[in-house]
């Protein structure tokens, strides 16, 4: 309503502006008439002063009143009714053409809406272009940018879309799409600073890691808990802050990663009792470790409940009476252990049948070995000399059962890498080396990660951009899955791409993030004989029409990517890129193989044995 009253005036101000400018001209024109059928009369004499051409200056007429008013007045009257005539014509007019403007209809362009796609200037504006500068596919890509798609403009040429900033990017692309190809990889193949990229089947490690290694300057690790051999080792239980204040804490997030697999919280009893157990038997398994000088692990957790050589009421008294810390037991695993020792048996058999079903993932040799030591640590990421690349490989038949322990490192990650900031003269201090990027394919299918959704809106200001990917707004919003309906992580990514989608609810909230536009709407009716020569009357209207800048239909039959017989992407599809604050991008997907930087970059072989942040002789 304020800006209607606000437009509404503008417009009388300069209405009246306009009129009185008018009148001014008008009284001109009639003075310049007067002055100079006055010097006509007297055949431009050289006693009216001085002349360009046979004209006077308007307001000569004046001066010679001054001079000759009593000698020649019926001139000066014959003059100055030329003069008023003239004026009183323009006035006239002046009158009649305000009175057809304001009997005539006016159009709005945005009056039900004023979405638009952007231009080159708004895509500059929004820092997805160099300013006075045009980056063609052909350009050799710049580093530390994450690539959101790419734009034609109407000369054909295209340009890629970069982004470099703090801000976080949500992209919805369905399988098969080609996230991987156009925005994934070219990332991957640009970004000079450290990164955590999920990746499903190794791919990303067989395109980016040769690349990331040698010429970025990166330490790549390939984390692949499952694999048999070439993987990098992680033991969880590394990046407990033992004697520090945190221990407590650290161990009851990681023992509710452990009993929530899926993110759904802790709903029951048994869920609740085997957490606290957990806590306990981690606490009592890392002193004890530390005390024997030996290495304290998932799988020595689980070892403890299930050795058939060990009474499960002998290790209750254990964790009672061990010195844990200055010769005395650890206060969390006593009460720990007293609570289980007082529990009817029944009870206390289903909680610890619990707990071992949550640790049998651990049993598998492969997922142990790979979790025996450190071969690096979380903070190394973004503090270690050189920038670290770290390759989370799962394949598919390993996905869902891996989750738990994907889950844990990600959940770590973020509450080590982002848990203090030092300001020094009321300013925050940078304290890392490198910058983090998070690129996480599927990221909904790791279940609901709390404090990743809650972390977004200050991850930020910690050095660490998060670029996710999911299959449609489905996946996000799942109840069972993801985030919910009232989920926050669309709010905190500054920008927003997507594929065209294969759901009608994706369709939806793409065309609402487009936005409204005003349509004008043309209608014309006749009245008379439809087959006489002339119609006895036509009545022209026009009028304004709300409708989406794209409609969901629309968004639905978006070009897609164009694709051989064997299913490879061959010539890219459309896309549409929403920076908040900024008008929509219709745009193009780029594709990394038709770049000759990008196709010599991913041809660089992959390294064969993964590298590490802590040498082996400091494992000893």
């Amino acid at each position: 309503m304020i800006n209607k009253k606000n437009g509404t005036k503008r417009e009388l101000n300069n209405t009246r502006s306009n009129n009185a400018a008018w009148t001014i001209l008008s009284m001109f024109c009639g003075l310049v008439i007067a002055t100079q059928m006055f010097a006509k009369a007297f055949n431009y004499s050289q006693t009216l002063g001085h002349n360009v051409n046979g004209l006077y200056v308007p307001w000569a007429i004046f001066s010679w009143y001054g001079q000759w008013g009593e000698t020649y007045q019926a001139h000066f009257i014959q003059s100055g009714s030329y003069g008023l005539i003239v004026t009183s014509v323009l006035l006239l007019f002046i009158v009649v053409v305000n009175q057809v403007r304001v009997n005539s209809s006016k159009q709005s362009a945005t009056l039900y809406g004023s979405a638009r796609w952007a231009e080159k200037s708004d895509i500059e504006a929004a820092g997805l272009l160099p300013s006075k500068k045009s980056w063609f596919t052909k350009q050799v890509p710049q580093d530390d940018y994450v690539y959101v798609g790419a734009w034609e403009d109407k000369k054909g040429n295209i340009y890629y879309l970069k982004h470099n900033g703090a801000e976080h990017v949500l992209c919805y692309a369905p399988t098969r799409s080609g996230k991987g190809v156009g925005l994934v990889v070219p990332t991957l193949l640009s970004w000079g600073q450290s990164a955590v990229i999920t990746d499903l089947k190794g791919e990303l490690w067989s395109l980016t890691a040769g690349w990331r290694q040698q010429y970025a300057n990166n330490k790549v690790i390939r984390f692949e808990p499952a694999a048999q051999s070439g993987s990098a080792c992680w033991n969880p239980l590394d990046e407990i802050r033992l004697d520090s204040g945190y221990e407590v804490g650290d161990v009851q997030n990681l023992a509710t990663l452990i009993v929530d697999p899926d993110g759904r919280g802790l709903n029951d009893h048994w869920q609740k009792t085997a957490q606290s157990l957990l806590v306990g038997l981690i606490l009592h398994v890392l002193y004890k470790a530390k005390n024997e000088f030996s290495t304290a692990t998932l799988s020595c957790v689980d070892d403890l409940l299930t050795d058939p050589d060990n009474d499960i009421g002998g290790v209750w008294a254990v964790m009672v009476s061990y010195p844990h810390k200055n010769g005395e037991p650890h206060p969390v695993v006593r009460a720990s252990a007293r609570d289980m020792a007082d529990r009817p048996p029944e009870e206390a058999g289903s909680v610890l049948s619990s707990v071992k079903s949550y640790l049998s993932l651990y049993r598998d040799p492969a997922v142990n070995k790979n979790i025996g030591h450190s071969d690096f640590r979380i903070r190394d990421l973004m503090n270690f000399d050189k920038p670290v690349s770290l390759y989370i490989v799962t394949n598919p038949n390993d996905k869902t059962r891996l989750r738990p322990l994907i889950r844990i490192l990600l959940n770590m990650i973020v509450r080590l890498l982002a848990d203090k900031v030092e300001f020094n003269g009321g300013r925050p201090v940078q304290n890392f080396k490198h910058r983090l990027l998070l690129m996480l394919d599927e990221f909904p299918s790791l279940g609901k990660l709390e404090i990743f959704q809650e972390s977004l809106a200050f991850l930020a200001g910690y050095g660490i951009k998060a670029y996710l990917i999911c299959q449609d707004v489905n996946q996000l919003k799942s109840r069972e899955i993801g985030y919910g309906h009232d989920e926050a992580v669309t709010s905190n990514c500054h920008i927003q791409v997507a594929f065209a989608p294969n759901r009608i609810e994706t369709a939806e909230h793409l065309s609402k993030l487009t936005g409204q536009t005003t349509v004008i709407k043309e209608q014309i009716s006749t009245s008379g004989s439809r087959t006489g020569m002339m119609h006895k009357n036509v009545t022209r209207t026009i009028q304004e029409t709300q409708r989406p800048l794209m409609t969901p239909d629309e968004c639905m039959r978006m070009p897609g990517a164009k694709k051989n017989q064997r299913g490879e992407i061959v010539e890219a599809g459309d896309m549409i890129i929403y920076v908040a604050g900024y008008p929509a991008i219709y745009g193009k997907q780029p594709l990394y193989f038709e770049d000759e930087a990008f196709s010599a970059r991913a041809a660089l072989p992959a390294p064969r044995y993964s590298d590490r942040t802590i040498e082996k002789a400091a494992l000893s």
